[in-house]
Parts: structure tokens; C-alpha cells; sequence
């Protein structure tokens, strides 16, 4: 992985973001998301329906994962992150990702207690291009 702020850019840049979850039985569940609305540092926001079976599943087990990628027409690029999931209900962060539009999905609008947002801390990953992977720790990634 080159640097911090070159795997933000490329997941900045990626329309879908894949989040994976585990099940009661331990198997991962994997669902595509629109890419995260906001990123700070290691960790990437979501928002989601606090009803899903997805946030029960976070609720219960905060292990999580996330995959972006770009299929160019030469290149293909990926990067997968590993690390945990909370599910937050604080109003200051649900203003803060909320989106025009977002009525669609909550009718009550932003106070919605369907709605919630997904904060994923990344703690490792591994990046591919070019028919090389890389290993690495998101701490020891170069600003």
C-alpha cells in the first residue's frame, strides 16, 4: 500500500463499497454499500437502517470488513480492510453523513430511529494491483 492518503483517495473515488459482517453460526455476510460518506483518518462512515439484519449483526459481533476496488480497462486495483463496526446513534455524526435525498430511505428524516450510521475502524488491510498483493497495518501507513 503506498500511502495513507493515497488508499483514502481510491476508496473516495469508488461509487460501492462491499462491508462483510459475521452471522450468529460465524459465517461472514457480505452486502454492497454505497461508498462511505465521510472518512477520518482509519475510520470510514456509513449509514444504514438500524433495523437491518446487518447492524444487529455489528451489534452483536463488531468484527468487519470492507472491500473497494476499480476494474480499469488494464488494471484492476483493490484494497480490503479489516477491523471493527459500531453502530451509532449520536445526532451529531447522523446530521453530519446525512444526505439530501435520504427521505427516500427515512421517512422521519434525520431523527429517524431507523436510521443510523456505520463507523468502521480499520485496523489492517491488504491491496492489490497488478497481480501483487501487499500485507500491511493501517497504523504504519505514511500520511
Amino acid at each position: 500500500m503506498k500511502t495513507r492518503e493515497y488508499m483514502i483517495e481510491f476508496i473516495q473515488k469508488q461509487k460501492v463499497a462491499f462491508i462483510a459482517s459475521v452471522d450468529e453460526e460465524g459465517f461472514p455476510n457480505m452486502k454492497a454499500m454505497f461508498a462511505p460518506r465521510k472518512i477520518d483518518g482509519n475510520c470510514f462512515y456509513f449509514s444504514t437502517n438500524t433495523s437491518s439484519m446487518r447492524a444487529q449483526q455489528y451489534m452483536r459481533n463488531s468484527r468487519a470488513s470492507i472491500y473497494c476496488y476499480n476494474k480499469g480497462r488494464f488494471k484492476y486495483e483493490g484494497i480490503m480492510l479489516t477491523g471493527t463496526m459500531e453502530v451509532l446513534q449520536d445526532d451529531e455524526i447522523k446530521r453530519e453523513i446525512w444526505q439530501i435525498g435520504d427521505t427516500m430511505y427515512y421517512k422521519q428524516g434525520v431523527t429517524d430511529p431507523d436510521y443510523c450510521v456505520l463507523k468502521f475502524t480499520a485496523v489492517k488491510g491488504r491491496y492489490y494491483c497488478d497481480l501483487k498483493t501487499e500485507s500491511f497495518r493501517v497504523e504504519d501507513l505514511d500520511s
